[in-house]
């Protein structure tokens, strides 16, 4: 192949990349409406506005709360706690993780551990971080940490075990600093593990930061809704959970997914 068929054939890769791009952000905006559509047949089938409210009941309250400031004050809380979760569950993930799949000796030491803060009820680090630490922030963001570390570790140890170990191999012989092994050599090869362990992760710490707020924090969305619980407004409860939920659909279709895809690029080429 010569060079000026390559520039051709990577300009029509480029090219036909723009329709499939928009058609798939058409097919999400389509499902998306089907999916609101769904919820206002049902609505509609209940015909009781206090225990299924529909679209046209909950929107309009959705846009009063966001016009009064309160939702955005709530929304902000929790984005906040997940922010900050999200990046020692990871941090430390990663650590352990790389660790562990690349020394066989400490993934028999600490594999027992790590099945049982798999297998450790959310509820019950909860309660015990609150008890332990105290009704603060600092016991909410370590709980959920917690939770999430041993979900990190396991997925980047599988991806560690799964690494290029000629490659490696080659990158010493050749003198490559451990700097430069990190990003030339595991960064690339850990990418797309790391990529789904985010998105993977990002959705399970959203949860569980409300369940932290629902027990025992002062604001947040997890806070709201158990306020609204208390109250049997269902309408209420509804806008801060779908408020949420578009939140982090944003972030999911507009950072993570997009992050994801590069990473595997490479492997589709």
């Amino acid at each position: 192949m010569t060079l000026s068929d390559a520039i051709s054939a990577a300009t029509r890769g480029q090219a036909g990349s723009a329709p499939r791009a928009l058609s798939g952000w058409v097919v999400r905006a389509l499902s998306l409406a089907a999916l609101v559509a769904f919820w206002w047949a049902l609505a509609w089938l209940k015909a009781d506005p206090m225990v299924l409210p529909g679209p046209q009941v909950v929107l309009p309250r959705m846009a009063q709360e966001a016009a009064s400031g309160a939702l955005w004050v709530h929304l902000g809380a929790t984005l906040w706690r997940v922010v900050q979760a999200f990046v020692w569950a990871m941090s430390l993930g990663l650590v352990l993780g790389v660790a562990m799949g690349l020394m066989p000796a400490l993934n028999r030491w600490l594999d027992p551990w790590l099945v049982v803060f798999l297998n450790l009820p959310a509820l019950v680090v909860i309660v015990l971080c609150f008890l332990w630490i105290g009704l603060n922030e600092t016991a909410a963001i370590v709980a959920v940490a917690i939770n999430k570390i041993p979900l990190v570790t396991v997925m980047t140890r599988e991806g560690a075990r799964a690494l290029n170990a000629p490659l490696s191999d080659m990158a010493r012989v050749f003198g490559m600093s451990p700097l430069s092994r990190l990003r030339h050599i595991l960064l690339p090869q850990m990418a797309p593990h790391l990529a789904s362990t985010a998105r993977s992760g990002l959705s399970l710490i959203w949860k569980i930061v409300l369940v932290v707020e629902f027990l025992g924090r002062g604001q947040g969305v997890g806070f709201k809704i158990h306020l609204h619980f208390q109250m049997f407004d269902v309408t209420m409860v509804m806008v801060y959970a779908l408020a949420f939920i578009a939140v982090m659909l944003a972030i999911e279709t507009l950072i993570l997914q997009p992050i994801e895809a590069r990473a595997r690029r490479w492997r589709d080429a």
